[in-house]
């Protein structure tokens, strides 16, 4: 028996967060604190739910554009994924490009005159995305986007917005933290 596309999603967001969802008391990259951390590196170090993730993103992308663009650190691993999926190239941008050899800000193909969807994977106050897209519009990038996978909900999809960057996420905490109220654990 098969799953519906909504059952699929159901499980999905359990799993991640099953794996992914931390207890305790966490600094954040934007300053703030939470009570709940959502450990990337849980499904981004995993083949297979790294994969579904990005199979379920596909939808996210826009039909017109020309490169995916992931964020160092988190967002390389998701780009990765997210380009084989899709067939799109994918650059890699760096916080600050690098004093050496091509001295690049971003990896890959030319962002210049491109159409460019940013990638990352958690998102709080979307701090590191509007950096990241000035730094690419700087360069000649258009970017027209951004996506990741998991949205804290604590902002930074409207603070995005005043930069004229509509952030898309696969799941938002809500329907992480609903799927975490079904979750039970093999052991319980």
């Amino acid at each position: 028996m098969s799953l519906s596309k909504d059952e699929q999603r159901r499980v999905l967001a359990t799993e991640v967060f099953s794996r992914c969802c931390l207890v305790g008391e966490f600094t954040l990259r934007s300053g703030r604190t939470a009570n709940r951390y959502f450990d990337k590196y849980q499904f981004e170090s995993d083949p297979e739910l790294l994969a579904a993730l990005a199979a379920e993103m596909v939808a996210l992308v826009p039909d017109d554009i020309d490169l995916l663009a992931g964020l160092e650190m988190g967002g390389i691993p998701v780009v990765t994924a997210l380009a084989a999926a899709t067939g799109i190239p994918a650059v890699f941008v760096r916080k600050v490009a690098k004093e050496y050899g091509t001295a690049r800000l971003a990896e890959g193909p030319s962002v210049a005159g491109k159409r460019v969807l940013i990638v990352e994977d958690v998102v709080t106050s979307g701090g590191q995305i509007r950096l990241s897209a000035a730094d690419l519009r700087d360069i000649g990038a258009l970017v027209v986007g951004a996506v990741c996978v998991i949205d804290r909900e604590e902002g930074g999809s409207e603070i995005l917005a005043e930069d004229g960057i509509v952030l898309s996420s696969l799941f938002g905490a809500a329907e992480l933290e609903a799927a975490g109220a079904t979750y039970r654990p093999s052991w319980g």
